[in-house]
């Protein structure tokens, strides 16, 4: 969660890189290269987003109550089915606050998405690249729009993750 943006970029090229262990072995396997393109621009998003799913995720699942686990377990139902019929319906509220707050991060991810994915327009920019490279080539009005968009959603997205989040009342 601390590390650069630009840091894990470089660790995500060295590896998924044509000379990198994950991407040497895809494109001698399937042929498959990551670099500069939109699956690279996606993996470094989620890289760069997943402390925002994991943290709520897990006190989400810390925040069940064990004893009504064990109630499940008492009536007979197999673990896997303790965790999708008891553990993960009780914590879904703080998993997708969690979603929303990383789609949130990932959509203003800049540094790592560059390093491993580039600026194609059309193909692998991002919203916060196209803002930048508008700004730098004197298109105002363009960055105007891209950063209204952009904030507009972040503030959807985080309107809808503050309406999620574990211990909110909710009336029904």
């Amino acid at each position: 969660m601390v590390m650069p943006p630009t840091v894990l970029g470089y660790y995500l090229l060295v590896l998924v890189g044509r000379r990198g262990s994950l991407g040497g072995w895809l494109h001698e396997q399937f042929g498959i290269e990551l670099v500069f393109t939109w699956q690279a621009a996606v993996i470094a998003a989620a890289v760069v987003a997943f402390p925002l799913v994991f943290k709520p995720a897990r006190a989400a699942f810390e925040a069940v109550d064990g004893q009504l686990e064990q109630a499940a377990r008492v009536l007979g139902i197999s673990e896997p089915a303790v965790f999708f019929r008891a553990t993960l319906p009780l914590a879904w509220r703080g998993i997708m606050a969690g979603v929303l707050l990383a789609f949130a991060r990932a959509l203003g991810e800049f540094g790592a998405t560059l390093m491993v994915a580039g600026s194609m327009p059309g193909r692998t920019q991002t919203l916060s690249i196209a803002v930048y490279e508008a700004v730098q080539a004197g298109q105002d009005e363009t960055a105007n729009v891209l950063v209204a968009i952009t904030s507009l959603v972040c503030v959807l997205v985080l309107l809808g993750a503050g309406r999620l989040a574990p211990g909110r009342i909710v009336n029904r």
